[in-house]
């Protein structure tokens, strides 16, 4: 199990909770920037940490360079928050965020679209293979 997994998998919770508050407040529709924000606000009231950007190694045969990685929101360290203001999520979305997991080695990502009817039916919850035994 990944060192990390429990920690990740019970941020989720909180995560979701303060989406659906914003969600709730300033409901579907908006810019992705706003609801980033607003989660970022909803984290920080639950004394939570998150960080926008991190360096990470990129290796390639052999070769390596550190590159910043921009995200929206890593959580805690161990969970990857990916926010979408759109119709629908495409696979190339979760892809996104499970590339980032792996470049990141975080055990468990969210993928939140605000442009549903009700938030919660916009998360998808993934797991970085390997992460769980």
């Amino acid at each position: 199990m990944h060192p990390l997994f429990k920690r990740a998998d019970g941020l989720t919770e909180q995560v979701i909770g303060a989406a659906t508050g914003i969600h709730r407040d300033k409901g579907p529709g908006l810019m992705q920037c706003v609801y980033e924000w607003c989660l970022q606000r909803g984290l920080e009231l639950r004394k939570l940490h998150d960080e926008l950007q991190r360096n990470v190694g990129i290796t390639y045969k052999g070769f390596t360079c550190e590159e910043p990685l921009r995200f929206d929101l890593l959580v805690d360290g161990c969970l990857l928050v990916e926010i979408k203001s759109v119709e629908s999520v495409l696979p190339i979305h979760k892809a996104q965020i499970m590339t980032f997991m792996k470049l990141l080695e975080v055990p468990v990502g969210l993928l939140i679209n605000f442009n549903s009817p009700k938030v919660t039916d916009g998360v998808c919850r993934l797991i970085l293979p390997g992460s769980i035994l």
